[in-house]
């Protein structure tokens, strides 16, 4: 039963497939038949001797046409003869079409293979297009003068230091102000020349093969136009300044220069750090100089059982005694944490980085500190371990002691006065010689920031 049922289901499908298709097909001829041209059966529309007049005058006037014929029957031309270019053959047809009265065009023109006859009209064609441009000359001389003028006037606008150097925060800036001024004049220059010959319609041509070149070169050299631009706007706001002490991405170091593609570092070790201008542009920036003013800090262990009060105060008198830190801000103690088997106090201190070292003033302060609380007898100990070793008899305890006590001698042997904090001009000499080297390629200025601070004050 359900095979009976799918074979009238099959059956019933098919024969509507049949039938919209005959319909479909039938529209499509009707349609057909209604777009194409209807030839009228009266033959005496127009007589073909008519036609053939017709078009025979036409291509009489026209060049290179001399060697075409027609003939016509009942509305079918028919062309023969012989073209010495395909161009030629292909407008006869258009013209015998577009003559009315006719019905089709059957095309028997050949092309001439004689090279003399051939070569002939590319002649004659050179010849012309050679006294026009003669022709052509002086208006092509006005319109050269004129861009000429123009863009002689741009140069000299972009040559003068006035406003250009004034306006700008460096001479980057000013260069690049200087160019787009140059491009400015020079498209002008263009479109007044284009304008004299009276081609301005060539200008958008021009215009849209450059953006399309433009835009491909962008893509090809991304990367480097997106440091050029970053150079452009760090060089406006001017974040840091040569010698600065910063850190960008982790990497830490003197700054040496600022060129049109990366910022240059040099770290404590005296090596060059590059870093693309696009990561600098986009990282956190941490400046250490910006503020001559910088707090150190550092921790000390004491015992457990020690009094706190007095270890602080020990070790904060020992960083105040000293010259290199700055009575204002004021050094600052406190306890930071509560270990296992110590307390650990957490000591700061300002310092002038024109002035003092920073590494060298931290270090001497954490020596100083550790003396003066181990004079005044407070503990600094180190962890203690206990191992348990358990067996069938017996528990065992042992416990790491700690180091004994210096003697009064080796405590004599310490040194009580701070050592030379000053700060290490070998580095930053060195940066000042690469400074040199760089040139004009350096993009900052040194008294951008003392001009900042004198427009706040």
């Amino acid at each position: 039963m359900m095979r009976l049922i799918s074979n009238i289901i099959c059956t019933f499908t098919l024969w509507l497939v049949l039938c919209f298709g005959a319909v479909a097909q039938s529209d499509t001829a009707s349609q057909q038949t209604t777009d194409e041209a209807i030839i009228n059966a009266d033959t005496s529309v127009v007589e073909d001797i008519d036609i053939d007049l017709r078009i025979e005058r036409i291509l009489a006037e026209l060049d290179g046409m001399n060697r075409v014929y027609v003939t016509v029957h009942s509305g079918v031309v028919t062309l023969r003869g012989e073209v010495t270019e395909a161009s030629l053959a292909e407008q006869a047809i258009d013209v015998a079409k577009r003559v009315e009265g006719v019905v089709t065009v059957r095309n028997e023109i050949t092309e001439v293979t004689s090279l003399r006859e051939r070569l002939v009209p590319v002649w004659e064609r050179l010849n012309n297009r050679f006294w026009q441009s003669i022709a052509f000359v002086p208006l092509f001389s006005v319109a050269l003068i004129a861009g000429g003028i123009v863009f002689l006037i741009g140069l000299f606008v972009a040559s003068r230091p006035w406003p250009w150097d004034r306006i700008s925060p460096n001479q980057f800036i000013a260069d690049l102000l200087r160019q787009i001024v140059r491009l400015v004049f020079f498209v002008v220059g263009i479109v007044l020349a284009l304008d004299i010959l009276g081609a301005t319609a060539l200008l958008g041509t021009i215009l849209g093969a450059a953006g399309i070149v433009g835009l491909a070169i962008g893509f090809a050299v991304r990367d480097t136009v997106e440091n050029y631009i970053a150079s452009i706007l760090l060089s406006i706001r001017q974040p840091f300044r040569p010698r600065d002490f910063i850190s960008i991405e982790g990497f830490e170091g003197f700054v040496i220069s600022l060129t049109s593609r990366a910022t240059i570092l040099m770290d404590a070790s005296g090596n060059h750090i590059r870093i693309p201008n696009s990561t600098v542009f986009k990282s956190n920036i941490t400046n250490f100089s910006r503020n001559p003013h910088r707090r150190f800090s550092f921790e000390i262990g004491v015992a457990s059982e020690s009094n706190l009060d007095k270890a602080l105060e020990t070790g904060l008198n020992a960083a105040i005694a000293q010259d290199f830190i700055l009575k204002e801000p004021a050094p600052d103690a406190w306890i930071g944490s509560i270990g296992d088997s110590n307390v650990v106090l957490v000591f700061t201190g300002w310092v002038d980085q024109t002035k003092t070292s920073f590494t060298k003033a931290q270090s001497e302060t954490m020596r100083l500190t550790k003396l003066a609380l181990e004079r005044n007898g407070f503990a600094l100990p180190e962890p203690i371990f206990r191992i348990i070793h358990q067996d069938d008899s017996s528990v065992q305890t042992l416990q790491k002691s700690p180091k004994p006590a210096k003697s009064t001698q080796a405590e004599q042997l310490e040194d009580d006065h701070a050592k030379d904090v000053r700060p290490d001009e070998s580095i930053i000499e060195r940066v000042d010689e690469e400074r040199n080297n760089a040139g004009r390629e350096d993009l900052l200025n040194e008294n951008v920031r003392d001009e900042l601070g004198k427009k706040e004050a």
